[in-house]
């Protein structure tokens, strides 16, 4: 297992399978039984929760510009609406 010195391309480790590295010690694995795991423990009380506080820090972010943004088109809409009518005409003082 053990290289040696290739003058040409420098040290041989080992080929493909056998790369003359030795095998590793003192790995420690865990694992859970499977009848123990509860993946699912209190999902429901976090989600309900989690959304109401996530909710309650973004609403100010959110709903101002939406209120803003709603406001301006309802008020562009009724304008349109009305300078498109016969007594809009008649205020803008278009003559037809």
């Amino acid at each position: 297992m053990g290289g040696h010195l290739d003058p040409k391309n420098g040290v041989f480790i080992g080929t493909w399978g056998d790369l003359g590295c030795p095998t590793p010690q003192r790995i420690a694995s865990y694992s859970l039984s499977p009848n123990r795991q509860r993946p699912l423990a209190g999902t429901a009380h976090a989600a309900f929760f989690n959304t109401f506080r996530r909710f309650r820090h973004q609403v100010l972010y959110v709903v101002p510009p939406f209120v803003a943004a709603y406001t301006a088109m309802n008020w562009a809409i009724e304008r349109n609406e009305f300078l498109n009518s016969k007594p809009g005409r008649l205020a803008a003082g278009d003559s037809e």
